[in-house]
């Protein structure tokens, strides 16, 4: 059969037929398809690749580079093509055409992560630490993500991940004494955040972003945890902390009944995260303000803690906000990890009881409630909350205002979140996280 007349369809199914032999164990057949097929199409790119990794698989890297060169030369715009004749070099250990090879597999596709991968284990045996920990790097920014890989890849991915471990560590060997000799220069100054950036850069802080459900607003500060002495008016709720945590004890002690599931999704509804507290009182709420409508009843209850209430910035959007409840939390109950609907406000917690190993993170910063004390935080970063005590926790909870936005905007976002549930026919999408 001459090359000229095989068409597409013959020249695919001549390749498949060495497949099927090689799959079977039947080299004979695999050799008599692969004769065919070279002799039918013997510039073909594909045939020559599929001729030059067979014998490459066999232990001839003298006879596969040829193959694997002429088919690269071929087809230049196929990555994969490349990274094979860099496998054909690496056996033959030719460092310095290996390496050329996985260059041009990078120019045809420089996000072709096996080709990235290989060059991080050249530079690797090399001895070329930092330059393979950065090809690691990359090579575990463009694998695709969420895909079940096979064990080859999870075994590469664990791999480039200690190295980038290893060289983080040493980098931040390196840079210490130089870190804390600039220290010195500003002795008293607030470097809380420039700690928070270098340990993200040597690899001891994960970093996250906001995601909100329903509404991001661009251009707010993201911040974890916002800074106490922008909130001063926190400092009479921290006052009141005594009567504040006896009006959530009697709560607790004369009406349980009015503490009710805090997660309560309807049958048929995906729970995903929530399974184990759909429903439940182990993450139970006594509530004084829910989604804007204040309930009466228990205000009348908590006296004291309803004027601080009302005194505070709080989040007012009609139907919607504010929302200001006592959490309580089971023994042996952990909140799992999820992000709160808007950054166009912020959660305020203070804690009223506390147990020892309760704990409590936002994005990357993990912190301990202390008593009578209050915090700030955007719950629009993943967070988490646990009790790992044998005691009840109980914190009050509230949103208020995302302090960054002027008088103009909250009014703004008032009335798009007021005909967002309007167009959702009463569904509120501006319930209260966290």
């Amino acid at each position: 059969m001459a090359a000229t007349a095989v068409n597409e369809s013959q020249i695919r199914a001549l390749i498949d037929a060495v497949d099927r032999a090689d799959q079977a164990g039947d080299r004979g057949e695999a050799e008599r398809a692969l004769a065919q097929a070279r002799a039918a199409a013997p510039d073909d790119p594909r045939v020559l690749n599929v001729a030059g990794m067979r014998a490459l698989l066999g232990g001839d890297a003298g006879t596969a580079r040829p193959l694997l060169e002429r088919a690269a030369a071929f087809d230049p715009g196929e990555p994969m093509l490349w990274l094979n004749l860099a496998l054909a070099h690496r056996e033959l250990k030719d460092e310095g055409a290996e390496r050329d090879a996985l260059e041009r597999a990078l120019t045809a596709d420089p996000r072709f992560f096996p080709a990235l991968l290989h060059k991080a284990r050249l530079f690797e045996r090399q001895g070329k630490m930092k330059q393979a920990a950065y090809m690691y790097h990359a090579f575990l920014c463009c694998v695709p993500p969420g895909a079940q890989q096979p064990p080859a890849v999870k075994s590469a991915i664990e791999h480039a991940s200690e190295i980038l471990r290893k060289n983080e560590a040493a980098l931040e060997t390196f840079l210490r004494p130089r870190v804390e000799e600039a220290r010195a220069r500003h002795a008293g100054a607030p470097l809380e955040r420039f700690d928070a950036c270098f340990d993200t850069l040597v690899g001891k802080r994960r970093m996250f972003a906001p995601q909100p459900t329903f509404m991001l607003y661009p251009r707010l500060p993201a911040i974890e945890f916002l800074d106490r002495e922008d909130f001063p008016w926190l400092a009479a709720f921290e006052s009141a902390a005594e009567e504040i945590r006896a009006e959530a004890r009697a709560a607790l002690a004369q009406a349980a009944d009015d503490f009710v599931p805090y997660i309560s999704k309807p049958a048929g509804s995906p729970v995903d995260q929530w399974l184990e507290l759909n429903n439940s009182k182990r993450w139970s709420t006594f509530f004084l303000f829910k989604n804007g409508e204040r309930v009466e009843e228990h205000l009348a209850r908590c006296p004291r803690t309803a004027a601080l209430l009302e005194a505070a910035p709080l989040c007012e959007i009609r139907g919607h906000a504010p929302t200001a409840f006592f959490s309580v939390l089971a023994p042996k109950t952990r909140i799992p990890a999820h992000t709160g609907v808007t950054n166009t406000r912020l959660i305020v917690h203070m804690a009223l009881v506390v147990p020892p190993s309760c704990g409590f993170r936002v994005g990357a910063e993990t912190r301990e409630w202390r008593e009578g004390r209050a915090w700030v935080f955007d719950d629009t970063f993943e967070h988490e909350a646990w009790n790992g005590s044998d005691e009840p926790r109980i914190v009050l909870i509230f949103d208020v205002w995302n302090s960054f936005l002027t008088a103009a905007e909250r009014d703004m976002v008032g009335v798009v979140t007021a005909g967002v549930q309007e167009y959702s026919e009463g569904e509120s999408p501006f319930k209260q996280g966290g």
